[in-house]
């Protein structure tokens, strides 16, 4: 790494950073914290330009540091960051990458695991949740259709834990197309309706080998080219009165249900192996 000391933050060196919340440049993303910036240096699907931190997080930034060549880190004051990024902020430390080429869906229908396939999810706080969960329970990748929020906004990264720097994440233009290329992998699509007439239940009791998880949005659900495509629809049964589940929630609660098991069900979340 290369450090450099900056102690004023209207140094054009630090123009990726001023103001996070204007739109990035193209091709760019930003991570937040010490967390979210140790899983970027250890990404192989992303490339880091900088780093942006204070000298009380550098200390702890070290060791995740020392392992990549050539990286810039630019070492400035907490008042400095504050003003660089247009509000207090308390994480120590931040990293611009650059997004690496796109993710095409044959790696998620070669790939074992459930896919996770969004339509129009907007917000990318939940975006980010099912990121989170499709990681935690084995999904091979994520599906994002015409309308979903961006995987890689600060949000969403931030919510997902940094899952959306590892995980396979395809975006698409054409969803028709997409679902077709799905069902023709001989994929089972299940989508997720909270008024279908068939309980997850059902489908649990022999959960398909190959599971593509259809979810929309919380309130219009999925749109017809979806609906069509289903092989089939079910509902996880909630309590009298309640409509809908979050997203993130219905796709934890779904994959968990109809994953199938590839090991990693059968070991806790320290990678012991669980007792009866």
């Amino acid at each position: 790494m290369r450090l450099e000391a900056i102690a004023d933050p209207a140094d054009p060196r630090l123009r990726d950073y001023r103001d996070l919340r204007r739109p990035r440049a193209a091709g760019i993303f930003v991570v937040e914290g010490r967390p979210l910036v140790e899983v970027l240096l250890a990404a192989p699907r992303v490339r880091p330009r900088s780093v942006v931190t204070t000298p009380a997080a550098l200390a702890a930034l070290r060791p995740a540091l020392d392992g990549v060549a050539d990286l810039l880190v630019y070492v400035v004051s907490r008042p400095a960051i504050d003003a660089l990024v247009g509000y207090p902020f308390h994480r120590g430390c931040l990293a611009v990458a650059e997004r690496g080429a796109p993710v095409r869906l044959e790696a998620l229908l070669a790939a074992d695991g459930p896919v996770v396939a969004l339509e129009r999810v907007a917000d990318p706080e939940n975006v980010g949740g099912v990121v989170r969960n499709a990681a935690a329970f084995g999904a091979a990748g994520v599906l994002l259709g015409p309308g979903c929020a961006d995987p890689f906004a600060r949000k969403a990264l931030r919510v997902s834990t940094g899952a959306a720097l590892v995980l396979p994440i395809v975006q698409v233009d054409d969803w028709s197309a997409a679902l077709a290329r799905l069902a023709a992998a001989r994929c089972t699509l299940v989508a997720l309706a909270p008024h279908a007439s068939r309980s997850i239940a059902d489908l649990a009791t022999a959960p398909p080998r190959r599971l593509a998880l259809l979810l929309g949005t919380e309130w219009a659900g999925l749109g017809p080219a979806a609906q069509a495509a289903a092989t089939v629809t079910v509902r996880i049964p909630m309590a009298p009165g309640v409509d809908s589940l979050n997203v993130a929630t219905a796709a934890a609660i779904a994959l968990h249900r109809l994953a199938p098991e590839h090991g990693w069900q059968s070991r806790g979340g320290d990678g012991t192996t669980e007792g009866p």
